[in-house]
């Protein structure tokens, strides 16, 4: 069970026990159908606050899909403020039943953090990655590799948790926040990496590597 995810879980149970208790009691159908309702909205906080464990794959020169989702776009995008060399953006969406829980793709350490106020499209839109809420992340591997990362707030997910900051080191297939009710994670990954995935594909976060670093391809 995610953390961050506990006080809802925890209060949504405590709900249905109540109005388990009180229906019974009661002799009002309509009590039985708001209970009804509780305890559905009770197993899906449940399973949507999973956290199950994932085993990364080894090797230094992997890039792991910090989320699980469906990748839904692979483009070419110079557009962002840490990579300081043409790159790549690799696009996951996260419907609500995935797993919500993200994690680091490459080990070591925080260099870039900034976090952006902005509007709630729907994750999937292109111009999302732009305009909508979200954090940014850039990670730089000790031989000098950077990647760069956004966890992006959608039209229906608006509760963005991020534990990284600059100066922290960091595993790759470590959890470090998660986006509440459905959103897009995008990666930004240099051009001499080999893309292992494919639009439309469907990836687990800590464990599918979308791409290898290969200094050969320039």
């Amino acid at each position: 069970m995610a953390k961050e995810g506990l006080g809802i879980v925890i209060g949504s149970v405590l709900s249905s026990v109540i109005m388990l208790v009180g229906s019974y009691f009661s002799p009002f159908i309509h009590i039985w159908v708001i209970t009804g309702v509780i305890i559905a909205f009770t197993i899906f906080t449940i399973a949507f606050f999973r956290d199950p464990d994932r085993k990364p794959p080894g090797g230094d020169d992997n890039i792991i899909s910090p989320a699980d989702g469906k990748v839904i776009e692979i483009v070419e995008d110079n557009n962002n403020e840490y990579m300081r060399a043409p790159s790549r953006r690799i696009s996951v969406f996260l419907n609500i039943f995935n797993v919500h829980v993200n994690r680091i793709p490459i080990t070591g350490s925080v260099e870039y953090f900034h976090y952006q106020k902005g509007a709630f499209l729907k994750a999937y839109k292109a111009e999302a990655s732009d305009v909508n809420e979200q954090t940014v992340i850039g990670v730089k591997a000790a031989s000098g590799r950077r990647v760069l990362f956004k966890q992006i707030a959608g039209l229906i997910a608006r509760r963005i948790v991020c534990d990284l900051r600059e100066g922290h080191a960091v595993q790759a297939g470590e959890r470090f926040g998660m986006i509440k009710f459905g959103s897009r994670v995008d990666i930004f990954v240099p051009m001499n990496v080999d893309i292992r995935v494919r639009v439309n594909e469907k990836v687990r976060g800590g464990e599918t590597v979308l791409g290898v670093f290969n200094d050969e391809i320039q």
